[in-house]
C-alpha cells in the first residue's frame, strides 16, 4: 500500500512538472494556444479578477498588456486532489517582461482534471504577483 502511494505521488509529480513546462512554454511563445487547456466550466482568478469559461479566460490572457514574456520556474508542488485522478499544482517563479529591468515574482495554482482521452484540463487557475 505504501509503495503504491509513493508510485502515485511520483506520477502526480511527473504530470505536474510536464503540465507546468507545457503551460509556460505556450504562455511565453504561443499564448493564444492556452485556450486548449481550459473548458467551458474552467475558472481563472487573475490578481483577484474572477473569469469563467474558455473564451473569457483566453480573452483575458491574450489581452495582457505585454507581448513576449519569459517565465522562470522556482518551485513546483503537486498533490492528488479528492476529485478522481485530479491534480493540484502550485507554482512559484519569476516573470521577465519586455523592457523591464527587474523580474516580477509570481505564484500560480492549477487544479487539473483528467479528460476521457487521457489528458488533463485546467478547472481552476489562480494567479498572483508577489510584491514586497
Amino acid at each position: 500500500m505504501e509503495t503504491e502511494r509513493c508510485h502515485e505521488q511520483e506520477q502526480v509529480e511527473v504530470v505536474g512538472k510536464a503540465f507546468v513546462d507545457h503551460y509556460y512554454n505556450l504562455f511565453d511563445n504561443d499564448r493564444s494556444s492556452l485556450a486548449s487547456l481550459y473548458q467551458p466550466t474552467s475558472m481563472l482568478t487573475f490578481e483577484g479578477q474572477k473569469i469563467v469559461g474558455t473564451g473569457d479566460i483566453s480573452c483575458k490572457l491574450n489581452s495582457l498588456p505585454f507581448g513576449n514574456s519569459k517565465h522562470t520556474i522556482s518551485t513546483i508542488d503537486s498533490q492528488p486532489s479528492a476529485y478522481g485522478g485530479g491534480i493540484v499544482v502550485f507554482v512559484s517563479g519569476s516573470l521577465q517582461l519586455p523592457g523591464e529591468e527587474h523580474q516580477l515574482r509570481f505564484s500560480q495554482m492549477f487544479h487539473l482534471i483528467p479528460t476521457q482521452d487521457g489528458s488533463f484540463f485546467v478547472q481552476n487557475d489562480f494567479f498572483r504577483l508577489n510584491y514586497g
